[in-house]
């Protein structure tokens, strides 16, 4: 299989770039390599056409699926051979399909999501062309954030696009069409895409989100909106939301350096992205616009959350 080629910080691959004989075998591979150990048949005679867009982002990776009708299953051979564990959510953006696990079945129509769980066999089917957005996260910590023992009873529950859950579909609709034109701001913007998707978890499961991760998100926000003010403080975050500094301190319990660790990660996302996207711009500059308060202080804290100086990443980055 050739290798993929890059656009920007996503990955495409299509199965133009084979025969028409070797088409369903390559498209086999590359699901595979971008999902799990999964088996697939076409639901069609006749020539196959599919296209991947994906990208890692961090926390999660996401891939833009339009392909030709198909059945795609994850079996316990499969299961037993690459135990990988993830949560995955199909968004349905065009065309029908279904997914199918623990003797459930969800539908998928154009702006419905579904869930499912790699641990557990599952099947996706289409019998035609489609279109969807499927999201990836690792599901040990995603459990443990959407306080939930395993997601044996909320995998195939359609979430469909008018239920709170659907807000969650948008989001990620939204953020892989952005990916395509603005992936700078998609990388910014995925910080938020981790929580969003520990809250589908939950309502899947027939619940509401706890007060306190719905309140960390709000916050995250918060300190994405204010973090080029270099004289944002603890105190001032709290106050915004009307809770006390221990309060605030025991949102962020499971991040070592709590609130403050997850500012200055923001700042130095941040910075990444200025020093990438404006390769003339002064660092001196750049510190100020992502609110670190003078030059020695940004070399000094994006060096310990990076590796590199400011300069040394810049240069590398470029070559």
């Amino acid at each position: 299989m050739s290798g993929p080629r890059p656009v920007g910080p996503a990955d495409v691959w299509s199965t133009s770039a084979v025969t028409a004989a070797r088409a369903f075998e390559y498209w086999r591979d590359l699901i595979c390599d971008t999902f799990v150990q999964l088996s697939a048949t076409p639901t069609a005679a006749g020539p196959f056409d599919g296209h991947l867009v994906h990208a890692d982002l961090e926390s999660f990776e996401m891939t833009t699926v339009a392909a030709g009708g198909q059945r795609v299953r994850r079996t316990p051979r499969l299961i037993a051979r690459a135990g990988e564990e993830y949560l995955l959510a199909s968004i349905q953006t065009r065309g029908r399909g279904r997914v199918e696990q623990d003797g459930r079945v969800a539908e998928l129509v154009p702006g419905a999501m579904a869930l499912y769980d790699s641990t557990r066999p599952y099947t996706l089917h289409f019998d035609a062309a489609f279109e969807q957005v499927v999201v990836q996260v690792p599901l040990r910590g995603l459990l443990a954030e959407a306080g939930l023992r395993d997601a044996r009873g909320v995998t195939a529950v359609q979430l469909g696009a008018d239920s709170p859950a659907g807000v969650v579909a948008q989001f990620f609709h939204g953020l892989a069409r952005l990916q395509r034109t603005d992936p700078l701001a998609a990388s910014a913007l995925a910080a938020q895409g981790r929580g969003l998707m520990a809250s589908a978890l939950t309502l899947s499961a027939g619940r509401v989100p706890r007060g306190d991760v719905l309140t960390r998100h709000r916050v995250e926000a918060f300190l994405r909106a204010r973090h080029a003010e270099p004289d944002l403080t603890v105190d001032d975050v709290a106050r915004a939301f009307l809770i006390s500094r221990r309060t605030l301190y025991r949102l962020f319990d499971g991040t070592p350096g709590g609130v403050g660790t997850v500012l200055r990660r923001i700042r130095v996302d941040h910075a990444k992205s200025l020093l990438l996207s404006d390769p003339g711009r002064p660092l001196e500059a750049i510190a100020g616009a992502c609110g670190f308060a003078g030059e020695r202080q940004f070399y000094r804290v994006f060096r310990a959350e990076t590796g590199l100086t400011p300069g040394r990443f810049r240069g590398t980055s470029g070559q």
